[in-house]
């Protein structure tokens, strides 16, 4: 169960909570959140979120990563309303809860907020200098994905020995083990039609399950609430994470 406290907002209050104006550029409030959402919602046909229905989505789904996180009070329309300052992670997991259409718009925008990405030009090859410079820089990148080949395989081979002691595990347990971002890895199992969310859980696709990488098991909250949830077998931890460091490789090739 999180803790919270709750201040209004005023620009004091605001520079006590992030320190520096360096420090608020990592920060996106529900409200600039909520208003992305909403934005991508009414263009895909959906209704648009409430803030205090948004608020209980965001508590929902962060859960303990909020422990700590100050809500503040900043006017609008004349009114004090709610909001929170989450990570960019964390305002990726939030929108991961919405359908496709929203989803993606929404994951696009906050892309955007990582950074420029820097464009890769080819090289003038009539200028000696620049060519030797770009076999240099392939040769670099080269070494850089071989390195990382020998790193990732005592990686694979623990995630092999542990699983073979090992029972079902969640989609968080996974993510640890392989050192996973959270909010890069649900994009990832949703990108490779390996699990979807539904009605507020993650299932895996049948055709995963009939390979054995999944089993379904139900429960029962304390609330009386019948669910289903889809755990990794250690056959889908081990198929899961030789597909997960193919995945990153990429990045270095």
């Amino acid at each position: 169960m999180h803790t919270t406290t709750s201040t209004i907002n005023t620009p004091a209050s605001v520079a006590t909570q992030f320190g520096n104006r360096e420090n608020v550029s990592r920060f996106i409030s529900t409200i600039t959140l909520r208003d992305m959402i909403n934005e991508a919602r009414q263009q895909a046909g959906e209704p648009k979120v409430r803030n205090d229905h948004f608020l209980s989505r965001v508590e929902d789904e962060l859960g303990d990563d909020l422990e700590g996180v100050q809500k503040y009070y900043t006017p609008l329309h004349g009114n004090q309303v709610a909001t929170y300052g989450l990570t960019l992670d964390q305002c990726m997991l939030v929108g991961m809860r919405e359908s496709k259409a929203v989803r993606r718009s929404v994951l696009q925008k906050l892309k955007q907020l990582e950074g420029p990405r820097v464009l890769a030009t080819l090289p003038d090859f009539s200028n000696p200098a620049a060519a030797a410079r770009a076999w240099a820089e392939q040769f670099e990148l080269q070494q850089a994905a071989n390195q990382a080949l020998i790193e990732a395989a005592p990686k694979i081979a623990f995630v092999e020995r542990y699983v073979e002691s090992t029972g079902l595990k969640g989609f968080r347990q996974v993510a640890k083990l392989l050192k996973a971002n959270e909010s890069r890895f649900r994009e990832f199992l949703l990108d490779k039609k390996i699990m979807y969310r539904m009605g507020g859980e993650w299932q895996a696709y049948q055709p995963h399950i009939d390979a054995g990488r999944f089993e379904v098991k139900a429960g029962t909250s304390d609330s009386g609430h019948a669910y289903n949830q889809s755990k990794f077998t250690p056959k889908g931890v081990n198929w899961i994470a030789g597909l997960w460091a193919q995945h990153n490789l990429k990045g270095v090739e």
